[in-house]
């Protein structure tokens, strides 16, 4: 029987960061080193204040070179930050780049302790799962991999237009992919951008024509992406495709459909404050511009069928038999572009959400603002259509609040009930706007400017406080708040909030 060879041992450095105190403020990083210079498979170890500093990679170059070290592990901040440091140095003294170890003592040990000599314990045991993973370390080598020459983009708003139109008119072929009928997304239901107070419709019908447009762009709309696999540079994509019930080839737009369909729904992208018909186009500017088939609400491919639609049609463009089916593509790069949703009104049950009509959310309100919305642009209460002689906005609403809500500031609350508030006081020039808000931030380019306009020129009251409560009392909403300047509880009696 032939004795195995025996495996040489390799020798393995240690070199354990400070980090300035973010490290050594709560990990004894000296003892650190010092328990483990006599661990097994453990060569060399020392400490350094700062081991990605110039003197402390050329350290690490040196002691490679003097000791004849076969691996090395650095104790110290996360290696998203200075692993290809550290590479690089591992790289320059002779040593393969994937013999190092990165062993993360400060995001996940000294930044989330207190306690010294727990935290001190902690770092010991990172740092030996490193030393049993640095023991098994192979030499690797970089290899090239052919990668495929198209992208995704996954989502049609305007992150995913500007997304696509960047790629392809760099050379590269786009397949871009949007769940809903039509490209646009939640920027083309808004009335104005802030601090401009430009057209959001100006500024992105212009772009979704070019993309429908662009020759290296392949747009689906009304498609999912269902799954994707693979690796970086050669990725396989099976994407779901709606049926849209019209043959958007055939349909000539002459709306016939439209005015024979006898089913009405809320309209979503007037945010239900209007009504559309179970064969519809999303908006007049919409991209592509064809008819889609509610299947939820269309009679027609209900065991009661309707078929008014389909009788009316002279092009034959209505197909009741459309089903579901997949497309799969290979792309090499994805990119994820799809858009947020508003926190739910259901949530703030407090503040009268969806119990009280003229309590509505911000993107409710720009399609009242806007001249393509369901008052023509005119201010009016959705309850009985009257012009609110006053109007509260509540900044913050489902954010900043621990508790009940999100942590996190919106980071664009403050700006657009700026703009709202501007904007009602422009076309309601007798009516009196006032603001709830916790801080006001304005983060950007012209912001503090446009808030300060809203103050100063358009007379918006700014009220610092929370508000804990919306209901109503005859046709008025009555808001319960606090001033946290004073202290004083306050109530705003308003036709709108």
């Amino acid at each position: 029987m032939t004795a195995k060879p025996k495996t040489k041992e390799k020798r393995i450095g240690l070199f354990v960061c400070h980090c300035g105190v973010n490290i050594a403020g709560v990990v004894d990083v000296e003892h650190v080193a010092r328990v483990l210079k006599d661990y097994p498979g453990v060569t060399f170890s020392t400490d350094y204040v700062y081991m990605c500093s110039d003197p402390g990679q050329q350290m690490i170059i040196d002691t490679i070179k003097e000791k004849h070290l076969d691996g090395i592990i650095i104790a110290a901040c996360s290696p998203t930050l200075h692993e290809k440091t550290f590479q690089e140095a591992a790289r320059l003294a002779g040593l393969n780049p994937y013999q190092i170890e990165i062993a993360n003592i400060r995001e996940g040990d000294s930044w989330v302790h207190t306690d010294k000599d727990k935290a001190t314990k902690k770092a010991v045991k990172i740092v030996k799962s490193h030393v049993a993973k640095a023991r098994q370390n192979e030499n690797l080598d970089p290899i090239k991999v052919d990668v495929n020459r198209r992208a995704l983009v996954i989502g049609g708003g305007v992150s995913g237009l500007q997304a696509a139109m960047d790629i392809a008119d760099h050379g590269y072929d786009v397949i871009l992919v949007e769940k809903n009928p039509s490209i646009g997304g939640k920027m083309i239901q808004l009335s104005e951008t802030f601090p401009t107070l430009d057209c959001s419709q100006c500024i992105l019908t212009p772009k979704m024509v070019e993309v429908s447009r662009h020759p290296r762009i392949k747009l689906l709309t009304y498609h999912e992406v269902d799954s994707i696999s693979g690796f970086v540079g050669n990725f396989k994509v099976r994407i779901k495709k709606k049926p849209r019930y019209v043959d958007e080839t055939l349909c000539n737009l002459c709306g016939e459909c439209e005015k024979v369909c006898p089913q009405i729904v809320p309209d979503e992208f007037n945010m239900g404050l209007s009504f559309r018909k179970a064969i519809y186009m999303p908006f007049p500017q919409a991209i592509p511009g064809t008819f889609t088939l509610d299947a939820e609400h269309c009679l027609g491919l209900n065991p009661v069928r309707c078929g008014k639609c389909k009788d009316v049609c002279d092009k034959k463009a209505i197909d009741y038999d459309m089903k579901e089916t997949i497309v799969e593509e290979e792309v090499g790069a994805v990119v994820v572009a799809t858009g947020y949703d508003l926190y739910t009104m259901q949530a703030l049950g407090e503040y009268g959400g969806e119990k009280y009509l003229d309590v509505v959310n911000g993107l409710e309100f720009e399609r009242i603002l806007s001249a393509s919305g369901p008052t023509g642009g005119e201010i009016r209460r959705p309850s009985d259509g009257k012009v609110p002689q006053s109007v509260v906005f509540v900044q913050c609403s489902g954010s900043r609040d621990t508790e009940k809500h999100l942590p996190y500031c919106s980071k664009i609350c403050c700006m657009y009930t700026a703009k709202h508030a501007m904007m009602y006081r422009h076309r309601v020039p007798d009516g009196q706007a006032i603001v709830f808000y916790i801080d006001v931030r304005t983060g950007g380019k012209g912001f503090d400017e446009f808030y300060m306009r809203t103050v100063e020129e358009d007379k918006v009251l700014y009220i610092r406080g929370k508000v804990s409560k919306i209901f109503k009392e005859g046709d008025k909403l009555i808001v319960w708040g606090v001033d946290t300047l004073t202290g004083k509880k306050v109530e705003v009696e308003a036709d709108m909030v």
